[in-house]
């Protein structure tokens, strides 16, 4: 156990595993502690965004760190009886809600069978292949626009992505800066009329393979085309591939969309009875942290309701739309 009681850590299976502690884990097994649940809150300690110096659009915490948001949500929860965290990866799920974890650094394996288990995941990204571009990350470069592009507004920006919505987040972005240059690196994501319409905006596009972030003292002040052409920029967002973090649910029959996103109904369940999923793991947008706690403490509530259904042996409703069974994607 990391970060937890004793007691907590040695009182057999709890009512709740939730997988990952990011801000929809955390605020989820916050609600779920003071709702007097017993939760055992599982994650690798290994953020996706910890690069980033600053989080921002979270309500009274708008320039907080993201690790310092993390270390004080994991205070508070673990501050009520029956928290409890653990350091650890799940390696499995299976239908009956059985959670397989194994132990990092040096820690030892568990197997537990709690009544409810949140996935709250959320995504890891694969960058574009450019050698440096991992080096500006979190700091001139970022990947949410709606968290950064209040401080890069009025800079020379790049976009850098190879997806097929690029020309969609470019016209975005030219919301806080006219002067934007997109960057496919060699890949053919932008269609002729896409670029039409984006040199109607002022925007340019640039075609040709990336070689690496230009700058000095690790500030940006460019991007190195392999012509060795230098287009210059100050900052900029890139467009990664989003991966979702489930491989340890294969042996359930939980639905997922077709980016392999978590699909859940508006109480945040899966079709699975008794796994619930939250956080950017979920299919839908945007991926911000207030958007992530919100749902957070939405999961909660229908976990609660549910595990009190189950102990009267019935079904407890919560508001309309938590139980009108449909599911959203």
């Amino acid at each position: 156990m990391s970060d937890s009681r004793p007691d907590a850590a040695d009182a057999g299976d709890p009512d709740v595993v939730i997988v990952g502690a990011g801000p929809a884990g955390l605020s989820a097994g916050l609600n779920l502690v003071r709702a007097r649940h017993s939760v055992l809150l599982v994650d690798t300690n290994r953020p996706r965004h910890a690069p980033t110096l600053h989080s921002h659009g979270m309500l009274g915490l708008d320039g907080i760190p993201p690790l310092e948001l993390r270390r004080l949500g994991r205070e508070q929860f673990l501050a009520y009886p029956g928290a409890a965290h653990l350091t650890g990866r799940v390696a499995s799920v299976s239908a009956d809600l059985t959670v397989s974890i194994t132990g990092v650094r040096g820690g030892p394996d568990r197997e537990l069978r709690p009544r409810a288990v949140l996935v709250a995941t959320g995504l890891s990204e694969r960058l574009p292949q450019v050698q440096n571009l991992r080096a500006y990350y979190g700091t001139a470069l970022h990947s949410c626009i709606e968290c950064d592009g209040y401080e890069k507004a009025g800079l020379p920006l790049a976009l850098i992505g190879q997806t097929s919505d690029l020309a969609a987040r470019a016209l975005e972005i030219a919301h806080w800066s006219p002067d934007l240059v997109v960057f496919t690196n060699g890949a053919p994501v932008v269609t002729a009329a896409e670029e039409r319409m984006l040199a109607d905006a002022g925007i340019r596009i640039e075609r040709d393979d990336i070689d690496e972030i230009a700058g000095e003292r690790a500030v940006m002040t460019g991007v190195r085309l392999s012509s060795g052409r230098i287009v210059t920029r100050s900052a900029g967002f890139v467009r990664p591939d989003w991966l979702p973090q489930v491989d340890f649910l294969v042996t359930t029959d939980a639905s997922r969309d077709s980016t392999g996103r978590i699909v859940v109904d508006r109480g945040f369940r899966t079709d699975v009875r008794g796994l619930y999923a939250a956080g950017d793991v979920t299919a839908r947008e945007p991926m911000q942290i207030a958007v992530a706690a919100g749902e957070g403490a939405v999961v909660a509530r229908s976990i609660h309701l549910d595990l009190l259904g189950a102990s009267v042996g019935g079904q407890l409703a919560g508001p309309p739309d938590f139980r009108d069974g449909s599911l959203i994607g």
